[in-house]
């Protein structure tokens, strides 16, 4: 802007002398009287272009200001000392000569609204006797959390989740039966005088907790936290879902958290570890899922709501029968099966289904623990992408960089981490303790986010 400035101006100037040198009439006289208007133009944009960049920092720094307050909104014990905070922000990034205008906070709707204002000092505007340009911006930030929002909680319940949900309990399913999943078919076992129908009966038993038992702990923990976010149970809807061979709804959306609670305790509805399902598609299940959320909204209306997506999974596109059927043994060892390609990580451009809806994806990966003793698990899971064919089985494309050589399981958290609309909604669990925390986690990081709304 300045070459361009003083290129008019120098053209200004060279025609004034050269109309200066014309003695032939009135011209100097009438140049001479239009050159303060001139200047005055030229100079305005220049000034003008000057101010207007001031206002975009004071924007930007306000903004910043109050997302890092609101998002602080629940810590501060008074709405007087939250203003500091924000004027302490806004002044760590602006000129001290800028101020603060009227500073309003919401705490109980975790609303912040604020005004900026200041004078940005006029260089060829002065020949105008204009020596300052005022500017002033407002900012407004509210997070979810005051937001109408429905929660899909969606659990994972194919057999994998029957893992024996700590090291000891594995170890004494192994030593029991010779199997850390607790499957519901097959597998009849006498274990002394004692008949068990199915590994599920042992685990029982010997009351061995399941990770599908896990996964029912951390659905609780969010039911309680979402009790605390809208405690008048008006603002917040809670649906819960089974993901296997296909999608089941076992509760559409609603304000009650109890109801939530007895259907998530209630055998009936197939969420606990008294039942799976007997395979993971992914595919079918979260297009199915796609259907049932619809799209999100701005949150600002009952009708219009927010819409998170709660997914807990190990990840695995699997079904029994693609590890034991068509299988070719050789000298008592499994040497290949016919559909052991098929056992692999899911595609994460079908969460696209969803989060091209407006809806957020949150990831709570379940570890797949390597169980490297096992001739099923070394054949698939434990098996490179590589060997999966990925691309044409289920039309995934690996991260850039990753070699194909990586076993299946080792790619699990690519894949979800792609699944999640952003880094900070996935997480990786492997302990009970840590699964049981991390969608909890999932769900504060989503509270926590803001959003401006001036």
């Amino acid at each position: 802007m300045k070459s361009v400035f003083s290129s008019s101006l120098g053209r200004c100037l060279h025609t004034l002398r050269g109309f200066g040198t014309d003695r032939t009439g009135n011209v100097a006289i009438v140049v001479a009287l239009s050159l303060v208007p001139m200047l005055v133009a030229v100079g305005a944009s220049f000034d003008y272009i000057r101010s207007y960049n001031v206002r975009q920092r004071m924007q930007s720094d306000l903004d910043a200001a109050l997302i890092a307050a609101v998002k602080q909104i629940d810590n501060v014990e008074d709405a007087d000392t939250l203003k500091k905070k924000v004027s302490d922000w806004f002044h760590a990034q602006v000129d001290n000569s800028y101020s603060l205008g009227e500073i309003e906070i919401d705490t109980a709707n975790h609303n912040i609204t604020a005004t900026a204002s200041g004078t940005v000092p006029t260089t060829f505007m002065k020949i105008a006797n204009i020596e300052s340009v005022d500017v002033s911006v407002a900012s407004a930030v509210k997070g979810p959390a005051t937001s109408y929002l429905n929660v899909y909680i969606v659990i994972d319940t194919s057999p994998s989740m029957l893992l024996a949900a700590t090291t000891s309990g594995q170890a004494t399913m192994y030593a029991g039966i010779g199997c850390q999943f607790a499957c519901h078919t097959g597998d009849a076992h006498t274990i002394g005088k004692k008949k068990y129908a199915n590994n599920y009966e042992y685990s029982s038993e010997k009351k061995i907790k399941l990770r599908a038992d896990v996964a029912g702990d951390a659905v609780r923990e969010v039911l309680d936290m979402i009790d605390e976010s809208d405690a008048n149970h008006e603002r917040i809807k809670v649906g819960l879902y089974s993901l296997g061979d296909t999608l089941t709804e076992v509760l559409t959306p609603t304000l009650s958290t109890d109801t939530a609670r007895t259907r998530l305790a209630d055998a009936s509805y197939g969420l606990t570890s008294s039942t799976s399902k007997a395979a993971t598609y992914f595919d079918v299940s979260l297009a199915t899922l796609k259907q049932k959320v619809g799209a999100g909204g701005d949150g600002s209306t009952s009708g219009s709501p927010l819409k998170l997506v709660l997914l807990l999974t190990d990840g695995v596109q699997s079904q029994r029968e693609w590890v034991t059927d068509g299988v070719v043994w050789s000298k008592g060892k499994a040497i290949s099966g016919s559909y052991w390609n098929k056992v692999a990580p899911l595609n994460p451009e079908w969460c696209g289904y969803l989060k091209n809806q407006s809806n957020t994806m949150a990831v709570l990966y379940t570890e797949y623990l390597p169980i490297t003793s096992d001739w099923g698990y070394n054949a698939t899971v434990g098996s490179t992408m590589a060997s999966a064919n990925w691309k044409s089985t289920w039309g995934g494309t690996m991260d850039s960089g990753v070699s194909s050589s990586i076993t299946r399981r080792d790619y699990i958290p690519y894949a979800l981490a792609g699944c999640a609309s952003s880094k900070s909604l996935f997480i990786s669990a492997s302990s009970s303790s840590e699964i049981t925390e991390g969608l909890s986690t999932l769900f504060t990081q989503y509270l926590s986010s803001v959003r401006l709304t001036q």
